[in-house]
């Protein structure tokens, strides 16, 4: 291998959907491609990316570079500058398009080493050597220092920022941070692809709660108040993990929002006060099936769990099975029922089905029980592993009958329930009544925490009462925003204004999706490690490198270029720095975090020039500083400066 690599890590190429030959849940959106499907123009929406990809790339010390759904043609762009090493990640639904990436990489970079990654890599040796000369089937960090010569790195790894945005008619309604804090699962469910593809192991890529506490700071420092989803299958599993995490958000005292994947089994080691405690306010949770059995549904009844959470304002997506081998088209409506009856804020209902590597898996190969077109073509198969195609032979129900089993479900939940939006709203509006008033000031912070996330959803409320999918819904989020009204405030003239802006906006979105436009994102590319990544960057750090290691300066998401200071700076220094800063703001959009939180000992005078220098591009900036200056009235200048913007 050379010395120096250079590397392309790529997803497979868009346009990507049903419309384009693959699975109906294959795209680029977890919650509008799949759990709410159903919901059309009341979907959230947010474009999910390969994080693995970034992980890994952030982790390397190879020049490296990164392609979230490019076209062909970008992908052919990238190809010729030249790369010794390229990655592609796939899933097994996505199989025919990974072949395709591989054919393209093969014609017009043939020098090039081809790895494949991702849960695709689940598929044999046999299936996959013809297309890849190295098969990643571990934790891809390791596997990939490994393969270009790099030295061992010791876990917790470098972790990446990675932001998610979330829009509701079109509009972007929250931005979330994303934390990876382990792989694989213990559980074992003998349909999961997760547990087996690492053997059942438990990989902790954030080793300690104090490893995971550091990684949403960070996301907070970038804005704050940022909400977290936290990527561990099972992550309440880990008790002193979990508890130790808990210990360093009340001691920080910051209500934070922290989005979490467990088990009824995990769950149940807490009290619902502990969870709360841990900034956690969301659960994807397996409700699966009332007879299936699975050992992680051991625990506290279902529905006294959810009925709780519910009432402390914790929002719960609820996952369920369809066409297990115990259930009939009754018992498929009973157990909808009973999931409907607790009213989570998202339902996701999945085709029972096998994927090499599981115990199902075995057993409906043993048994001759997959569909025979699917066994005689194995392609068509890898297509269909997508959780909407009934791949098995039921004892009582035909492929049909589960396939429109599942879509009931769907349609049921959005009829019956409502959007999930306006589920969400109802749950925080009772978590905010239930803490509001609450002993625990930790948990009046939470409750304020809701109650600002309520209010900033008025505007959502005149699109529900207009076009719900029935009167009935209709009805009940028109009692919701009374009863939302009547506990926060009426709506300001503005927030009656926005309310007109977002129902043109929902009509503009049904228009959208019923003509299919825009419903493809664009290319994310990201360079590692090169030195045309951040040129702005570079010319920063060149300007201010006579201030030495008192001045770090990063680009981190959201177009943010953060610029630390510490130990003590004179004012002709900070005078010096300001007019750089000024200039990098003139030339770019960029927004700036100017974090002062180690300058504690600064001068009245340079605190003067900077707030006077940086004064027009303030509506871009913001300061942390601080708990306290030395210099008050230092303070005063920063402090003015801050509350303008």
């Amino acid at each position: 291998m050379p010395e120096r690599n250079k590397v392309l890590l790529t997803s497979v190429c868009r346009p990507l959907g049903p419309k384009h030959g693959d699975g109906p849940s294959v795209g680029y959106e977890l919650l509008f491609g799949q759990v709410t499907r159903a919901q059309g123009l009341f979907s959230p929406r947010a474009n999910h990316i390969h994080f693995s990809l970034e992980y890994i790339a952030e982790n390397l010390e190879a020049p490296t570079t990164v392609l979230q759904y490019p076209t062909r043609q970008e992908l052919l762009r990238e190809l010729r500058k030249g790369y010794d090493v390229i990655g592609v990640s796939f899933l097994l639904a996505t199989f025919h398009r990974m072949k395709e990436v591989v054919a393209l990489i093969r014609r017009h970079s043939p020098k090039s080493r081809i790895v494949l990654g991702g849960y695709g890599t689940v598929l044999s040796d046999e299936v996959l050597r013809p297309h890849g000369d190295s098969i990643c089937r571990e934790e891809g960090v390791g596997f990939m220092r490994r393969l270009l010569g790099e030295p061992e790195i010791p876990m917790p790894y470098r972790h990446p920022l990675i932001v998610s945005r979330l829009k509701i008619f079109g509009m972007e309604a929250s931005r979330t941070g994303m934390v990876f804090a382990g792989l694989g699962c213990p559980n074992g469910c003998d349909f999961c692809c997760t547990s087996y593809f690492f053997k059942r192991k438990h990989i902790r890529l954030l080793p300690t709660g104090q490893d995971l506490y550091r990684i949403i700071e960070r996301y907070q420092e970038i804005e704050p108040g940022m909400s977290v989803v936290v990527l561990d299958e099972d992550f309440l599993l880990n008790k002193k993990r979990a508890m130790e995490f808990r210990e360093c958000v009340l001691k920080a005292g910051r209500a934070i929002s922290v989005f979490v994947f467990s088990s009824i089994r995990a769950i149940s080691q807490y009290t619902v006060q502990e969870i709360l405690e841990m900034g956690i306010d969301g659960f994807w949770i397996g409700y699966e099936g009332t007879r299936s059995g699975f050992a992680k549904q051991q625990g506290r009844p279902v529905q006294e769990l959810f009925k709780e959470f519910r009432e402390h304002g914790i929002s719960i997506l609820a996952s369920m099975i369809v066409g297990m081998p115990y259930q009939t088209p009754e018992i498929i409506q009973e157990e909808l029922s009973g999931l409907l009856a607790l009213r989570p804020s998202l339902c996701q209902f999945l085709i029972y089905g096998p994927t090499p590597g599981t115990p199902f898996y075995d057993r409906i190969m043993k048994e001759g029980l997959l569909h025979r077109d699917l066994a005689d073509d194995r392609e068509r198969y890898y297509r269909s592993c997508n959780g909407f195609k009934a791949m098995v032979r039921h004892s009582s129900m035909s492929p049909e009958q589960i396939e429109s089993a599942q879509d009931y479900c769907f349609r049921q939940d959005f009829l019956r329930l409502g959007p999930s939006i306006y589920r969400s709203l109802e749950t925080w509006l009772l978590g905010y009544l239930k803490l509001k008033d609450s002993l625990n000031s930790f948990l009046r912070r939470k409750a304020e925490r809701f109650g600002f996330e309520i209010r900033k959803a008025y505007p959502v409320f005149l699109a529900g009462r207009v076009l719900g999918p029935t009167r009935k819904v209709r009805s009940w989020i028109a009692g919701l925003e009374k009863e939302i009204y009547g506990a926060l405030g009426s709506p300001s003239w503005w927030e009656r204004f926005q309310s007109v802006f977002m129902l043109l906006m929902a009509f503009w979105t049904s228009l959208l999706l019923r003509l299919n436009f825009f419903q493809h994102p664009r290319l994310i590319r990201h360079a590692y490690r090169q030195a045309d990544s951040h040129p702005r960057l570079s010319r920063i750090r060149r300007a201010l490198k006579p201030l030495g290691s008192r001045v770090h300066v990063e680009i981190r998401p959201e177009n943010s270029l953060w610029v630390r200071l510490e130990g003590f700076m004179t004012a002709g220094e900070v005078q010096h720095m300001a007019g750089h800063l000024r200039e990098a703001l003139r030339r770019g959009k960029d927004r700036l975090v100017l974090d002062l939180g180690r300058l504690p000992h600064l001068e009245e005078e340079a605190a003067k020039l900077l707030a006077v220098c940086l004064k027009d591009y303030r509506n871009r900036i913001r300061l942390a500083l601080p708990e306290r200056f030395a210099n008050p009235r230092a303070a005063a200048w920063l402090a003015v400066f801050a509350l303008y913007r």
